[in-house]
């Protein structure tokens, strides 16, 4: 097997003759059901699977029969080889023989294959193929079909909305056993991974997508194992400690996530007239139309949304929703269209300043309208919009020199 050339950042495409994919099973005291699933597995891949394949069994100290069992498997069947570690750990094994891989795609899966088989195709033609540099097999993707117990149903829902929720990742699903990444992408992502376990899967996952990595997911048919010997409330315990110790270590910096992104994530898009959208020139001028444009828009929503609040609010309270409202998707556009900036990173920031320019917002059309009724107390409605209109123009040259400020500092 040989890797794609480092310099390419493997994203060529590979026809599917030359491709190779290694596949890893860790296992821990699987003795009773490893024979019939690793026989199983390589039956279905030396039937279905197009590319060049190993799989690799890795054995995580287990104390039974398992370590014997796999080395007859790798006498008995083509393709298969052994590997021994000396400490438990899903995670541990999956780095071991991840890093000492020379496919061109690496992956694993649970030894129960409780996923279906017929997902592992469209996990890795994807990588193959150079569209994407990750793949996940996701149980809560439209379109999956699940069969499980409303117990563990419940946690694994919950723990991807804390995920959602603090690490604001985009998949959706972090510990489906069945995944797969380009080779070249996991070498320079595990050795960032400290976990040694369960949240190994998490962790590896936040950072591809904090690096700018492009992660393809595949709707799965996934069957609970009953007989899984995983203690689930020691996971979640587990898992939530490393959440905690993965944002502590995006936000202090000390995981060196800037100089990966610089180094992996795919180039920014660009039309054929060099940046330009739609026709629309690049550079800060273009910026201003872009700007402009949704500045256009949002004033018009934020118009036709104060008159139809003033009917049943007063003038300054109806201000104030229609503000808010426009103002949060205002910068929504404005991060994507105006400046080109796409994905979580920056978020916050980027809406912290549009909040900020919010309330400059406020206080020129709350104190234009103060002033307005001061002077003309039975103003007519257009007049309330004209005045609104002028400070709401002073207000959008404040945002626009925020929000250039902040985006450009994204990556």
């Amino acid at each position: 097997m040989t890797l794609a050339d480092d310099t390419t950042r493997g994203r060529h495409p590979l026809p599917a003759r030359l491709a190779s994919v290694e596949i890893v099973i860790p296992v821990y005291n699987e003795a009773a059901d490893l024979e019939r699933s690793i026989r199983r597995l390589t039956g279905f891949l030396d039937d279905a699977l197009p590319y060049r394949h190993q799989v690799t069994i890795a054995d995580n100290a287990s104390t039974d029969d398992t370590l014997a069992i796999a080395q007859r498997l790798s006498v008995d069947l083509d393709g298969v080889r052994v590997v021994h570690l000396d400490a438990k750990g899903r995670g541990r094994a999956l780095k071991q023989t991840w890093l000492a891989s020379d496919a061109d795609v690496v992956a694993y899966m649970d030894v129960d294959l409780s996923t279906d088989l017929s997902a592992l195709l469209p996990l890795l033609a994807p990588l193959v193929s150079g569209h994407s540099d990750v793949a996940i097999g996701s149980r809560l993707a439209r379109g999956s079909r699940v069969a499980r117990g409303p117990k563990r149903e419940f946690i694994s829902r919950t723990y991807n909305l804390i995920l959602r929720g603090a690490l604001r990742v985009s998949f959706s699903d972090a510990q489906c056993g069945f995944k797969a990444m380009r080779a070249d992408v996991a070498r320079r992502l595990l050795p960032l991974v400290e976990d040694t376990n369960w949240f190994f899967d998490t962790e590896l996952l936040v950072l591809a997508q904090r690096s700018g990595l492009r992660i393809h997911e595949v709707p799965v048919d996934w069957i609970d194992d009953p007989g899984t010997t995983v203690d689930i409330v020691a996971t979640a315990t587990e898992d939530l400690r490393g959440v905690w110790r993965l944002l502590r270590g995006l936000t202090t910096g000390r995981i060196p996530i800037g100089a990966v992104r610089a180094e992996l994530a795919r180039p920014p898009m660009s039309s054929p007239s060099g940046g330009a959208v739609a026709g629309v020139p690049a550079g800060l001028f273009g910026q201003l139309i872009r700007f402009g444009a949704i500045g256009v828009a949002s004033t018009v929503a934020y118009a036709v949304l104060y008159l139809l609040l003033r009917v049943v609010l007063d003038a300054q309270a109806a201000n104030l929703v229609a503000l808010a409202v426009t103002a949060v998707a205002n910068t929504a556009a404005n991060r994507v269209i105006t400046f080109g900036v796409r994905g979580a990173d920056g978020l916050v920031t980027h809406h912290a300043t549009g909040l900020l320019a919010f309330v400059v917002a406020l206080g020129l059309t709350g104190g234009s309208l103060a002033a307005l009724h001061l002077m003309v107390p039975d103003a007519a409605r257009w007049l309330e919009l004209l005045v609104l209109a002028v400070a709401n123009a002073v207000a959008t040259g404040v945002r626009f020199v925020a929000l250039k400020l902040v985006m450009a500092s994204s990556p």
